[in-house]
């Protein structure tokens, strides 16, 4: 088996590198949809099961969590044996679990389905690392957005799902294949299969390791370094939000703003798309302009659209000195206005997708897939910690607005420690002119 793998400089680019990309990138978007398809499904299974949304939220969160807990080790195992063995696992394995998610009779047998349906999130650093072994390093901002754009399979089911789900309701097909909600994984699973088989078809047999004949505990030296913890809380604002929001939007939409499962998933299409197909715009921006100047626009969209966002409807109350009441400063966002706002909110995470992992290939060129995996797993944990801490901070609020309070903390934090960090580094560099600022014209000039 070892013949099968050629290894290869990432600064390399194979005539294969095009076919890499496209059935990356296709198997990708087909797991993305598997992987949060619990965002519609979730609305007809807690109406059957008769869950709250806290329970609800628990399925999303565990789909998400194993989408993300072996990311590390996924992209390692890339680096080691080639992108391609990976992804025909993931995509066969992910497959099966689709299917039984069709047969869940229980919550608890829809927890467990639903945390093995997540291991379809981790082909997102076996991408990546795939990806990077094939195309040069000039090429990676916009080959690595490209393929990361696969995020909008977040939206397929949001567009196939309400429909099928509402017209095969209580229909049976073949090999007792029940209609309704059971139908969607099924769809999936028989994709999945397709996409394998084809994968294993078309992309070279020759993979590329570039990092085969490295030892494990190298490939994990980077680890050490805080910039690289720096990049994961980056992931985990512009994708971690990113997920959360997208299998959270759907009820969000249906329970604020009064309308239909159908409705409510267009809707949150709204803010898939661009915060996926804007990625190799963000990947391409990057090369020219630098991943930094990317991640300041990033972060200040998120900050200006999350801080509006995030403002609970309502009035404030006066009570005068003879006990009357008065009403005030009336504030109330219509579902245009809110979706208007969520989509600018998604076109600063597609821009901040690609930017933060511009600077992986840049900073760690050899250990593309020990970072990738680690930025990646950090980031979709994000995903699985944000939408049980949705639930409860609406609890304890009582606002369901509080949903984009955590997204603006989290966001601050981010920027003020790239920010404090890119002064340091610019003093680190130019000491001399740290106090240039506050001299005198004429002797700054000289």
């Amino acid at each position: 088996m070892a013949k099968l793998i050629e290894v290869a400089p990432v600064h390399d680019t194979g005539k294969g590198a095009g076919r890499v990309a496209t059935m990356s990138t296709i198997a990708f978007t087909l797991m993305f949809a598997v992987w949060l398809m619990f965002g519609i499904l979730g609305v007809p299974i807690q109406q059957e099961l008769g869950l709250t949304d806290v329970e609800l939220s628990w399925i999303s969160a565990l789909a998400v969590l194993n989408g993300s807990m072996w990311r590390l080790p996924a992209g390692i195992l890339a680096d080691r044996i080639g992108g391609r063995r990976v992804t025909l696992f993931l995509v066969f394995s992910t497959a099966v679990a689709a299917y039984f998610v069709s047969r869940a009779d229980s919550y608890a047998s829809l927890l467990i389905l639903a945390f093995l349906v997540g291991f379809a999130g981790n082909l997102f650093s076996v991408g990546t690392t795939w990806n990077a072994a094939w195309f040069s390093r000039d090429r990676q901002g916009l080959a690595l957005g490209v393929f990361g754009a696969g995020n909008v399979g977040a939206s397929v089911t949001k567009f196939i799902g309400p429909p099928l789900i509402a017209g095969t309701a209580g229909a049976t097909y073949a090999f007792g294949v029940e209609g309704g909600w059971r139908l969607v994984p099924v769809i999936y699973a028989a994709l999945l299969i397709v996409v394998g088989v084809a994968t294993w078809l078309i992309v070279p047999r020759q993979d590329r390791a570039p990092g085969s004949a490295k030892p494990i505990r190298e490939m994990l030296v980077p680890l050490k370094h805080v910039r690289v913890w720096r990049f994961s809380l980056y992931y985990v604002a512009v994708f971690g939000a990113y997920v959360a929001l997208s299998a959270w939007l759907p009820k969000y939409y249906v329970d604020n703003f009064d309308v239909g499962l159908g409705t409510a998933g267009l809707l949150t299409a709204t803010f898939i798309f661009p915060a996926s197909l804007l990625r190799p715009v963000g990947g391409a921006l990057a090369d020219r302009y630098g991943a930094r100047r990317v991640m300041y626009w990033t972060f200040g969209l998120m900050l200006a659209t999350s801080g509006i966002l995030m403002m609970p409807n309502g009035y404030i109350v006066i009570t005068h000195a003879d006990g009357s009441e008065t009403q005030h400063l009336a504030y109330q966002l219509s579902v245009w206005a809110f979706a208007a706002l969520v989509f600018l909110l998604g076109c600063a995470m597609g821009l901040g997708k690609a930017a933060v992992f511009k600077h992986i290939p840049e900073y760690f060129p050899d250990n593309v897939g020990s970072v990738g995996g680690l930025v990646g797993t950090l980031g979709g944990l994000g995903g699985f910690i944000l939408p049980p801490l949705f639930a409860y901070t609406k609890v304890w609020s009582g606002f369901p607005t509080s949903t984009f309070f955590v997204i603006f903390l989290l966001t601050v934090v981010c920027a003020v420690w790239m920010h404090l960090t890119i002064v340091k580094m610019l003093h680190d560099n130019s000491p001399e002119l740290a106090g240039t600022i506050e001299l005198p014209l004429e002797e700054a000039r000289a």
